[in-house]
């Protein structure tokens, strides 16, 4: 979502007329006066704390370096980003520097002509440190949109505390293993997982990792092309989600909670040890953090990976997750791709990782990564068989929004597992 802080995301995007106006200084904001300066401007979804504090302390330190500079940023909610940052694309009035999530959304945005290529403005050591993996988000027919930030893979974080007071031992391998957890969860009035499906994404999340389990890597990435969605596959893995929500295992008013806002929040309720689990991208160690009592890392949060179907086609040990990322407007000045490889050098990959405790894009900044949670995630994520992008951002806004409103319409019961299955196909024959 980061994505989602999606973000997370995915890995983190979701408007007022009059705040957009106030927001840019103009489409590709290149605004100089008769001395050559440029005046640039930055939407970055980093609200509160560190993370708002690191891009305030970047964009100084990149002015300094470049007199007659500057950058106007601004911190936009997370679950606004994506309808804020859409509207000022289609208006020609965007911000030169944005928030980008790659796949096909940002696939839509180069359809239309709103992003610059970066293929041949990219510094040859930001290339080798981030890698192909890392680009190949941000890539549309073979060209670059995007400078890679943070890897954020999914996975289910948990509070070892909660699992020992519940008895829980280990964690869970299967779905099976996942039930008896819930079960052992709710025999000792925990709240099992935590979930805000108030966002719609994060309970879409569910509905993502069981398909990453019961489809093949072919069927996903067949899909992003042909946007036909008639393997069974995807049936089963409504019918999966269905079965564990018919457990009840999330919190008391998943519906109405929202995932990062406050103590309250399904982040929150980790935080504050008013729930055990929450399946989330691997921003959720610094949203977390930011919502405890002393606004530190969770000492006894854990991770493990999403857990194994029955017989499904997907591989065990694939992941899905997203790529936190910046672009710049097609119309944006030179200083903007600049901007992009300054925040990539080693300390400032690493003052990101620490501010918000999450893992860099850049590998020569990932030994900064101390998190134990993190280090999990990291460690299984380098021995994946494959990646997948979140469903929504490689299916595009479109199908991913209906995507994301099917699987939260099936879980308030106006839905089933076809239902979901027919909105997806619905809104992709509409394409």
């Amino acid at each position: 979502m980061m994505r989602k802080t999606r973000a997370s995301g995915i890995l983190a995007l979701s408007a007022t007329v009059a705040l957009l106006a106030t927001a840019c200084s103009g489409g590709g904001s290149n605004e100089g006066g008769s001395d050559g300066d440029v005046t640039m401007t930055f939407w970055h979804n980093s609200t509160t704390g560190a993370g708002k504090a690191y891009w305030e302390d970047t964009v100084a330190a990149f002015e300094e370096a470049n007199p007659g500079v500057t950058i106007n940023v601004q911190a936009v909610q997370n679950e606004e980003m994506d309808g804020k940052l859409q509207t000022a694309l289609n208006s020609g009035d965007a911000p030169d520097i944005f928030m980008a999530r790659g796949g096909g959304k940002l696939a839509d945005v180069v359809e239309a002509g709103q992003v610059m290529d970066l293929s041949d403005s990219i510094d040859d050591a930001t290339m080798t440190a981030v890698g192909d993996a890392g680009f190949s988000a941000f890539t549309v027919d073979g060209a670059i949109y995007g400078m890679p930030t943070a890897i954020l893979p999914g996975g289910i974080y948990y509070s070892q505390d909660l699992f020992d007071e519940a008895g829980v031992s280990g964690t869970p391998t299967t779905v099976e293993e996942l039930d008896a957890a819930v079960s052992d969860l709710k025999a000792a009035d925990i709240a099992p997982i935590a979930l805000g499906a108030k966002d719609a994404w994060p309970a879409a999340h569910w509905y993502y990792f069981f398909a990453l389990r019961e489809c093949s890597q072919e069927t996903l990435e067949s899909a992003a092309a042909s946007r036909s969605f008639d393997d069974e596959c995807w049936l089963r893995a409504g019918e999966d989600l269905q079965a564990l929500a018919n457990t009840e295992p999330f919190n008391d008013g998943y519906l109405t909670t929202s995932a990062q806002q406050g103590a309250g929040s399904s982040a929150g309720l980790i935080a504050n040890h008013k729930a055990a689990m929450e399946l989330m991208g691997a921003w959720d160690p610094g949203v977390i953090a930011s919502l405890t009592p002393d606004q530190k890392p969770l000492a006894d949060l854990g991770w493990f990976p999403f857990p194994a179907t029955d017989g499904g086609d997907g591989d065990p040990a694939a992941f899905m997750g997203g790529v936190d990322g910046y672009s710049c407007f097609v119309e944006a000045p030179p200083e903007c791709a600049e901007f992009l490889n300054f925040f990539m050098q080693k300390e400032y990959q690493e003052g990101y990782a620490e501010a918000f405790v999450t893992l860099p894009a850049s590998k020569d900044a990932q030994g900064v990564v101390t998190d134990p949670a993190l280090k999990s995630v990291l460690e299984a994520y380098n021995k994946a068989p494959y990646v997948s992008v979140w469903l929504d951002t490689l299916y595009g806004q479109n199908v991913g929004n209906a995507l994301n409103a099917g699987v939260v319409d099936m879980l308030a019961g106006n839905g089933n597992p076809q239902s979901i299955v027919d909105a997806v196909n619905a809104a992709a024959a509409m394409e």
